[in-house]
């Protein structure tokens, strides 16, 4: 095996319509969004060798602008798009829900490889990048 780069974006805190109770549906709440990404190692001193954080943070915030459901949805969009950025190999997407539960916090994590992501369907990856 060879060597990886892990590259990660921590704890951005995203406002976003999202949430399956009818309370929920059309107000904002917080999310706590960090991704990690393997890149190959880092040999050129430049942005394009590796992952511009600022493109994950701003992938994160235009998803919190539209409106979707589920956590699990939020991370599955938020990790293809990681998967999009030049030599990502793997994306792993936590999303944390602080107001989801009275006494905890509610959480997920998706992971996608560029080795399954690309078995499934492309419409279905470019889909993570539109509005609905």
């Amino acid at each position: 095996m060879r060597s990886m780069t892990r590259v990660a974006v921590r704890d951005l805190n995203i406002m976003a319509d999202i949430g399956i109770n009818p309370e929920e549906i059309g107000r904002r709440q917080p999310l706590i969004v960090s991704a990690t990404m393997l890149v190959d190692p880092v040999e050129d001193d430049a942005i394009d060798a590796t992952v511009d954080y600022r493109r994950v943070a701003a992938a994160a915030a235009e998803l919190g602008e539209q409106r979707i459901a589920l956590i699990e949805t939020f991370a599955r969009r938020l990790a293809t798009r990681c998967l999009l950025l030049g030599p990502v190999r793997e994306a792993t997407v936590q999303i944390d829900k602080p107001r989801a539960l009275a006494a905890g916090l509610a959480s997920v994590t998706v992971t996608l490889t560029r080795e399954t992501w690309a078995q499934e369907d492309r419409e279905t990856q470019e889909m993570a990048w539109q509005h609905p």
